[in-house]
């Protein structure tokens, strides 16, 4: 699962090459054109890095940048800003407002490319890893393979994309939409209920004897990886 990347850009050729490019090395890449419909996706969707243009319309983005940094949920989202604007003092004050980075146009890509991957190195080090582990659960991208206290654990493909989702986020809740829009995808239309089911079969699968549920339900809001799950003593399992 590659990580997603929100471009804000209404210059559609522009927009069009990143996606390319960005698809090309592995990305889930979404597109908005207007700063207020990337105001309002941002309330319902968090990707793991925008690329950001400094003029939009509805909404600029220096104001969308301004508004992001003081929402909690995204306070720390990765932000590269792309502008026209040369002058040291509107780079300053694009850095000031809370970008990360900062990308004059016109730009070269594999330099775009490259500033991408080293920020979401910085930020989000899980989306890039090869093994993901929390508590006495591993999972190898690389091998496809998961197992818990050693003990192989043969997931099917949606219940594997879950856990690696889940192990990317560890501790945050997610409502089923979320889970819909971020496993799934945006384009597949189904029933939300569906997200128990899997959850249910997940659970099966890692859950043996007195082992602990590494996978909380909170009422009214969805599921989320237990942040405590990693701090609890290892189960004994089950003697076979």
């Amino acid at each position: 699962m590659g990580a997603r990347i929100m471009v804000v850009e209404d210059e559609e050729a522009l927009t069009e090459l990143l996606r390319y490019n960005l698809e090309g090395d592995g990305y889930d890449v979404e597109t908005v054109m207007r700063g207020d419909d990337a105001d309002t996706r941002l309330k319902e969707h968090i990707p793991d890095l925008i690329v950001l243009d400094w003029m939009l319309p509805g909404l600029s983005g220096i104001e969308l940048c301004r508004r992001l940094r003081t929402r909690p949920d995204t306070k720390q989202l990765p932000i590269i800003m792309l502008t026209a604007r040369g002058e040291e003092s509107e780079r300053v004050r694009g850095l000031a407002t809370g970008a990360d980075d900062y990308i004059v146009k016109p730009f070269s890509v594999p330099e775009l490319l490259a500033r991408v991957k080293g920020l979401l190195r910085r930020a989000s080090p899980e989306r890039l890893a090869t093994v993901l582990a929390f508590g006495d659960i591993e999972l190898d991208r690389d091998k496809r393979r998961v197992a818990r206290s050693g003990r192989p654990i043969d997931l099917g493909p949606t219940e594997y994309r879950l856990l690696e989702f889940f192990l990317e986020h560890p501790g945050r809740v997610f409502s089923r939409e979320q889970l819909l829009d971020s496993v799934w995808g945006r384009d597949i239309y189904i029933d939300e209920r569906t997200v128990d089911v899997h959850i249910g079969r997940l659970r099966k699968l890692l859950n043996l004897g007195r082992e602990q549920d590494p996978i909380r339900t909170v009422r009214g809001a969805g599921y989320a990886l237990d942040d405590r799950f990693a701090k609890a003593e290892p189960a004994q399992g089950v003697q076979g």
